[in-house]
C-alpha cells in the first residue's frame, strides 16, 4: 500500500518541492508518521490535485484554513499530505518562518541531503527544543502550547532562552482560537508524559490562560481526609488514571489499581481504547473527567464551625463547570456531555462504601442506572480518587473502597456490554392493564419493575404484572 509520502513524490517529481517539518523531524527520529508535509515553489492547489490524482481515486482533498494551504486526505484514513506555499524567496527564508528548529529541517521531495539552516539536526541529536527565532511566539502564540506539546510526545528538554520567550507570550494565548487550543490540550492530555506537561504549561503561565479552572485549585485546602489541596489532590488523581489507561497490561499498573481491576482487565483495557469523540477514546476523555472532577470545589469550599471543611454540592456543580470548560474549547457534545457524566458521578460509588455489604442488587441497580452511560468510566474514576485521598484513616477507606469496586465491577462491566434486563412489560400495556393513563406515573413503575427485574424477584411477564398490581395496592417491597 502506498503512503503519503510515496504519493507526493510521485505526484510532484521534477517540481521545486521539499518535506518538512513533523515529516522530517520523525523519519530523522525513526519514528513512523502517516502525516506528510510539502513545501511547493508554485501553487499549492495545483500540486494537491496532482497528489491527489496520484492516488488513484484513494484520496481527496480540502482546503486548509491556515497559511492558505491544501490538505489530501487518504479516503480510508490511512495518511494525509498538507501542501503549503513557500514563505520568501528560498526554501532557507521560509525555514526561518518556523516554531521550532528540529522542525525547521527540509528534504528536497525526491531525496537528498537534508537542509538545515538553523541548526535543527544537532538539537534533535541533543533532544533538544529551540525556538526557530525571537519572534517565533509572537507571530503565533499557539507554539507555547506546541512547545509543551513536543517535549511531552518526543520527550525533550527545552532551552532556556525558548522557556522564556513562551512566558513573555503566554497571556497571548487568549487570542487563539478556542479550535487550534483544544486540539494541542487533547494531544497532550493524551500522552504518557501529560503530567509533566500540565506542570509545564502551568510554570509558562498558559495554564491560568486555557485552563483556569484548574489553575484556580492551587491553595483550596480541604479536610483532614485529604493530605494535598485540591491542585495537588487533582494532579495526584490524574496520575492514576494516566497510569490504568496508558498500561499495556495489569501488570503495568500499581498493585492496588491491579487487584483492584483482576481478572476483568481485557474488558476494562477494550472499553478505554474505544473511540468516543473529537478524536478521542474513552481513556482520553477520563483524563478529562480526572482533571476536571473537583473543579467546582473553590466555588462550593465553606468551613464549619467547628472548622471542618466541606465542598456540598461541588460535583453537580463540577458538572455544570465541566460542560462550560469544553463549550469553551469547542469541543463536541457527545464530549461534553461524557465528561459532565463523570463529573457528576465520581462520588456516588464512594457513598456506597457505608452500606451494608454485598451491596443489595437494587442498590446496585439504581447505582448503575444512575451512572449510565459512563458507569464503566466513573467506576473507574472513583478509584483512582480514593487512592489519591490519604489523610486521617485513608488506609481504611482506600482498602473498603477497592473492595467494594471490585466487587461491583464485573455487573459494571456486564451491564455496560448489555444495558439493563430486557422489559418485561411494556408501558402501554402497563398502562392498560393497570387502567392508568400515559405519563410520569408509569415511568416510575416501570423503572420498579427494572430494579424488581435486575434483583432477581422476577422473571415472567405473568409475575411482573403481579408484581405491579401488588405495588398498586402498596402490598409490595420498594
Amino acid at each position: 500500500m502506498s503512503t503519503g509520502l510515496d504519493v507526493a513524490r510521485e505526484a510532484l517529481a521534477g517540481t521545486r518541492a521539499w518535506l518538512v517539518g513533523g515529516a522530517v523531524r520523525d523519519r530523522l527520529l525513526g519514528r513512523q508518521t502517516a502525516d506528510v508535509d510539502v513545501v511547493v515553489d508554485g501553487d499549492p492547489a495545483d500540486a494537491a490535485r496532482a497528489v491527489a490524482r496520484a492516488a488513484r481515486g484513494a484520496a481527496r482533498f480540502v482546503l486548509s484554513e491556515e497559511f492558505g494551504s491544501w490538505r489530501v486526505v487518504a479516503r480510508e484514513g490511512a495518511w494525509q499530505v498538507d501542501v503549503e506555499p513557500l514563505r520568501g524567496q528560498s526554501i532557507e527564508e521560509d525555514l526561518a518562518l518556523r516554531d521550532f528548529t528540529l522542525n525547521s529541517i527540509a528534504e528536497p521531495i525526491a531525496g537528498g541531503a537534508p537542509i538545515d539552516p538553523l541548526g535543527g539536526m544537532p538539537d534533535l541529536k541533543a533532544r533538544r527544543l529551540r525556538m526557530s527565532g525571537p519572534a517565533a511566539f509572537a507571530q503565533d502564540p499557539l507554539r507555547v502550547l506546541r512547545l509543551v506539546r513536543l517535549v511531552v510526545e518526543l520527550d525533550l528538554d527545552t532551552e532556556v532562552e525558548t522557556l522564556r520567550c513562551a512566558r513573555a507570550c503566554a497571556d497571548d494565548l487568549s487570542r487563539i482560537s478556542a479550535e487550534r487550543v483544544f486540539v494541542e490540550l487533547r494531544r497532550i492530555i493524551a500522552t504518557p508524559l501529560a503530567r509533566r506537561g500540565l506542570e509545564l504549561m502551568s510554570s509558562l503561565g498558559a495554564m491560568a490562560v486555557v485552563l483556569p479552572e484548574l489553575e484556580a485549585l492551587r491553595g483550596v485546602e480541604q479536610n483532614r481526609f485529604h493530605h494535598r489541596d485540591v491542585y495537588g489532590h487533582t494532579l495526584e488523581v490524574f496520575d492514576r488514571v494516566v497510569e490504568l489507561t496508558g498500561a499495556t497490561d495489569i501488570s503495568d499498573a500499581t498493585p492496588a489499581l491491579g487487584a483492584t481491576i483482576g481478572g476483568q482487565w481485557a474488558q476494562v483495557d477494550a472499553l478505554l481504547a474505544e473511540s468516543l469523540a473529537d478524536e478521542m477514546s474513552r481513556g482520553d476523555a477520563l483524563r478529562w473527567g480526572a482533571l476536571l472532577h473537583d473543579a467546582a470545589k473553590p466555588l462550593t469550599r465553606e468551613v464549619r464551625a467547628d472548622g471542618g471543611v466541606t465542598f456540598y454540592g461541588h460535583d453537580a456543580l463540577g458538572a455544570e463547570l465541566a460542560r462550560a470548560v469544553l463549550e469553551r474549547l469547542r469541543a463536541s457534545e457527545r464530549l461534553r456531555a461524557h465528561v459532565a457524566a463523570l463529573v457528576m458521578n465520581h462520588l456516588r460509588l464512594g457513598f456506597l462504601v457505608h452500606q451494608p455489604q454485598p451491596l443489595a442488587r437494587r442498590t446496585l441497580f439504581s447505582y448503575l442506572l444512575a451512572c449510565s452511560p459512563v458507569e464503566v468510566d466513573v467506576t473507574l474514576l472513583s478509584v483512582a480518587d480514593r487512592l489519591a485521598t490519604r489523610g486521617d484513616r485513608a488506609q481504611e477507606s482506600i482498602e473498603s473502597h477497592l473492595r467494594l469496586a471490585r466487587d461491583v465491577l464485573a455487573d459494571v462491566l456486564l451491564w455496560r456490554a448489555q444495558g439493563p434486563p430486557k422489559p418485561l412489560v411494556r408501558g402501554d400495556e402497563l398502562a392498560s392493564d393497570l387502567s392508568i393513563p400515559i405519563g410520569p406515573r408509569v415511568g416510575e413503575l416501570l423503572e420498579e419493575l427494572a430494579a424488581a427485574q435486575f434483583a432477581g424477584e422476577l422473571d415472567t411477564r405473568e409475575q411482573a404484572f403481579a408484581y405491579l398490581r401488588r405495588l398498586i395496592e402498596g402490598s409490595a417491597p420498594t
